[in-house]
């Protein structure tokens, strides 16, 4: 792509401040800033999870871009768009929001450490969510950059689904692997489930065998460059995106702790 790379669409599993830092929310803070500081324009979306406090921070419905139903299973459910600042890095965050999927009090898991039954399908909504609202903005993405598992689904939307859309017709998908691959299985009918516009059961024979690493393996199937964001990465994965021959960055304690990973970052999009 060299310079022509303008605009950077971020999906993120996790932002601080608005889930407690880990290293995805560290990354999910700071990269679109340093990327926007680097003169590249950006959106940054996340889910609106239940344990985000929106009067704390300041989140609001943009009804104009909110309105519109998802439907999952033959469900219908509404798609609800708020958005927040962060005010000292001059950057807005997009929220996916819906009461069925994103009203529980915590992120992936019950009070009592079950994984929920319908995080497959609350990372399907949180996928097109994200595509429905970027066409609603009219702003194209030269470069989408899908962090946390729950943004797994995206890359197969995109290059599937929408990629005959303008809007997405030139977007390259970066996809970073984190150690949040989670060690649970989805439920049996995730292929059916995610079956939608080009989207086929035969583009899903990698979820055969419906697990989280699985999922990430078809991500990165779908993608144009990784990114390994952990030091621990389940090896398998790690083997399978070395033999795609995709454009990889290693993990570099150093310049994640010293910040220059986003100079890094910003010449991998640039390179794609």
């Amino acid at each position: 792509m060299g310079n022509s790379v303008k605009r950077v669409l971020f999906v993120n599993s996790e932002i601080f401040p608005y889930l407690p830092e880990s290293d995805i929310a560290h990354i999910g803070r700071y990269l679109p800033q340093g990327i926007q500081e680097r003169k590249k324009e950006i959106r940054s979306f996340m889910p609106r999870y239940g344990c985000i406090n929106e009067r704390k921070n300041q989140l609001h419905e943009v009804i104009r871009l909110s309105g519109m139903n998802i439907v999952i299973n033959d469900v219908d459910r509404p798609l609800v768009i708020k958005v927040a600042s962060i005010s000292a890095a001059r950057m807005q965050v997009y929220f996916i929001d819906n009461e069925d999927y994103f009203h529980r009090k915590s992120v992936y898991r019950d009070e009592n450490g079950e994984f929920f039954q319908d995080n497959a399908e609350r990372a399907i909504f949180f996928a097109r969510g994200v595509l429905e609202t970027v066409k609603k903005l009219r702003w194209a993405p030269d470069v989408i950059h899908c962090q946390g598992w729950i943004s797994h689904v995206l890359p197969l939307y995109l290059k599937k689904a929408y990629i005959d859309d303008p809007i997405f017709s030139n977007s390259k998908i970066v996809l970073s692997l984190y150690n949040d691959t989670p060690a649970e299985r989805f439920p049996e009918d995730i292929k059916a489930k995610m079956v939608f516009a080009g989207v086929t059961e035969d583009d899903l024979k990698l979820l055969d065998e419906p697990t989280g690493t699985n999922l990430a393996k078809l991500a990165v199937s779908y993608s144009d460059g990784i990114i390994f964001g952990s030091e621990e990465i389940d090896a398998d994965l790690v083997d399978f995106c070395k033999k795609t021959g995709l454009p990889t960055m290693e993990f570099n304690t150093d310049s994640v702790s010293n910040g220059s990973y986003i100079e890094d970052y910003n010449s991998f999009y640039d390179n794609l």
